[in-house]
């Protein structure tokens, strides 16, 4: 008899589980974005995003792996490296980003 191979978590819950992970680990700004299934190691992919109101998403800070049977976080890009590759976006955008905050203030 095969095994199933069929995720028992949907990518919506697989987002959830990524995001309270985030929440728990890096700053507010700090995001799950769409998952992606790999049937290769059985695991749902989910890239780390840095997002602001107003803007949204302004790059790929990193990926996470969720078990696509237990909602377990099995890998992920290191903390320090997605809050510098966050900081690297934040100074990229930095002019955009007040720009959109001056105008949300404003309206």
């Amino acid at each position: 008899m095969a095994a199933n191979l069929n995720p028992k978590l949907t990518a919506f819950e697989a987002e959830a589980a990524a995001n309270g992970f985030l929440l728990d680990n890096l700053p507010d700004r700090f995001c799950a974005d769409d998952p992606q299934y790999n049937y290769a190691t059985r695991c749902w992919v989910v890239p780390v995003i840095l997002a602001y109101p107003v803007i949204g998403s302004i790059g790929q800070v990193g990926l996470l792996e969720v078990s696509s049977f237990s909602a377990d976080i099995l890998s992920h890009t290191p903390f320090d490296e997605m809050k510098a590759t966050g900081k690297k976006l934040y100074e990229a955008h930095r002019d955009e980003i007040n720009a959109a905050f001056l105008q949300a203030g404003n309206a």
